[in-house]
């Protein structure tokens, strides 16, 4: 029996991924609005009380408070170029969460893009970023 004969697929169910696809979609509409008009609160609408969040640096926060201010005071000084989102790939692996890896790459070709992969959980009916790895696009070492 080789290894992958033993692994469950955990996104099996059509209807479950169809759902959390149309999740993500909304998710991104509302980091692109949140960036375009430079408003930390419109980009962190959605993020749980206890978002976990890893920045591209290495930076680690728990807290929504803590991450809101981040966002705040990095908006505030325009720190990410103007830059576009996108649904790459999403996972609905068990009932109320949804898993999805969202590009945001800069409109300069000069500009700071990232990748992030994102956990959605759904609580009474609505969304929540529970956790969110972000990780640089770069061209790889030699």
């Amino acid at each position: 029996m080789s290894p992958s004969e033993i692994r469950p697929v955990l996104d099996h169910d059509e209807a479950a991924r169809a759902a959390a696809e149309a999740v993500f979609a909304r998710f991104v509409v509302e980091l692109q609005k949140g960036l375009d008009t430079s408003d930390a609160d419109t980009y962190d609408r959605s993020f749980a009380a206890d978002v976990v969040w890893g920045s591209p640096y290495g930076a680690t926060l728990a807290s929504f408070d803590d991450l809101n201010a981040v966002h705040r005071a990095l908006m505030a000084r325009g720190t990410a170029p103007p830059s576009d989102f996108e649904v790459v790939a999403v996972r609905a692996p068990a009932p109320g969460v949804a898993i999805g890896q969202i590009r945001r790459r800069a409109r300069d070709a000069d500009g700071f893009s990232e990748m992030a992969l994102y956990a959605l959980v759904e609580r009474d009916g609505r969304w929540w970023l529970a956790a969110a790895q972000n990780t640089p696009i770069a061209a790889a070492p030699a």
